[in-house]
């Protein structure tokens, strides 16, 4: 079988080395994952087995937060393109017999890895992880600054439910203060041409000097006027001080997206929510199973095609084999 052609890098190569912040990769190397991941796609679709182009290669897969559809997806798309894939249980390695977690990383790229992923609460270990080890790390997540491959796998949701990004408007509704999916987000999409809003109650936006493009409301109905899209982020009580739970009481009804709320947005405006979903916090179950309007599942699969692309341009440098 002749496989469909593998789009291209930018003319001067993949010259990303990691992918710890979204501004790693320029504009030209976003389109390049996207077009890729597109390219990757339609394999996922087909259920048809992509070039192995990553056979031989050893990926790691360290998380120190929980995680269902990051850590899932990673090794989902090392798997399909032929990668070797090991998962660190973080809670039975030497890490809590007290071994630092650099001593741990250079210990599994000295067994040969290739690739690191890793998600952890602090926000300067993954430019720490890369400058000790010479294979890639990729940031899968640190608290509550970078989510790199959420913002792109989301920008290719939109790509392929719209088109286009470039003139849409994006209202990012509820936690925003500690979504670093949010934060990478927000970033991405405001240089792909979007129009980015942030909707939520004062206590969930981050500090008045963050993001100065993008426009706040207090008001879902106001937030949402004219959007083409309205992602809902999920409460992380976790993350918010003592109390947190309780202030959350009472969101859903003023900023909760609903079918009838969603009609304070454009015609045909569809929903999206990274996850994992609060049913009945921040997003009404029956439209989030919605899918004449909701892109939610279709964000599941755009995470492993976009993080099939990042991987293989980031370990291959998008050499042809």
């Amino acid at each position: 079988m002749t496989l469909p052609a593998r789009p291209l890098p930018p003319g001067n190569g993949f010259s990303a080395a990691n992918l710890i912040n979204i501004d790693d990769v320029s504009d030209a190397e976003v389109r390049c994952i996207l077009d890729l991941a597109e390219h990757y796609a339609g394999f996922l679709r087909r259920g048809e087995r992509p070039d192995q182009r990553l056979a031989g290669k050893t990926q790691i897969n360290l998380f120190f937060e929980d995680s269902t559809r990051t850590n899932l997806s990673f090794e989902l798309a090392g798997k399909k393109l032929g990668a070797d894939v090991l998962n660190v249980p973080v809670a039975a390695s030497s890490v809590n017999k007290g071994e630092a977690l650099i001593d741990t990383v250079q210990t599994l790229a000295a067994m040969g890895a290739h690739v690191v992923i890793a998600r952890h609460k602090e926000p300067r270990v993954h430019s720490e992880l890369a400058r000790r080890i010479a294979c890639p790390v990729i940031n899968a997540g640190d608290g509550v600054r970078e989510h790199p491959t959420q913002a792109i796998l989301d920008v290719a949701t939109i790509r392929s439910a719209f088109g286009r990004v470039e003139g849409l408007v994006v209202a990012i509704c509820g936690d925003i203060k500690h979504s670093r999916v949010a934060a990478s987000g927000a970033e991405l999409l405001l240089r792909m041409g979007a129009e980015v809003r942030f909707v939520g109650p004062a206590h969930l936006m981050p500090n008045a000097a963050q993001f100065p493009k993008v426009r706040r409301f207090d008001s879902l109905k106001e937030g949402l006027a004219d959007a083409d899209i309205a992602m809902a982020l999920r409460m992380q009580f976790e993350r918010m001080e003592a109390g947190g739970r309780a202030a959350a009481q009472g969101y859903f009804e003023q900023f909760g997206l609903t079918h009838e709320t969603l009609r304070f947005a454009k015609a045909g405006a569809k929903v999206m929510h990274p996850g994992p979903m609060n049913r009945g916090v921040e997003i009404d179950g029956a439209l989030a199973d919605d899918e004449s309007c909701s892109l939610i599942l279709k964000q599941v699969f755009y995470g492993v095609a976009v993080r099939m692309a990042v991987l293989d341009l980031l370990i291959t440098r998008g050499a042809d084999h």
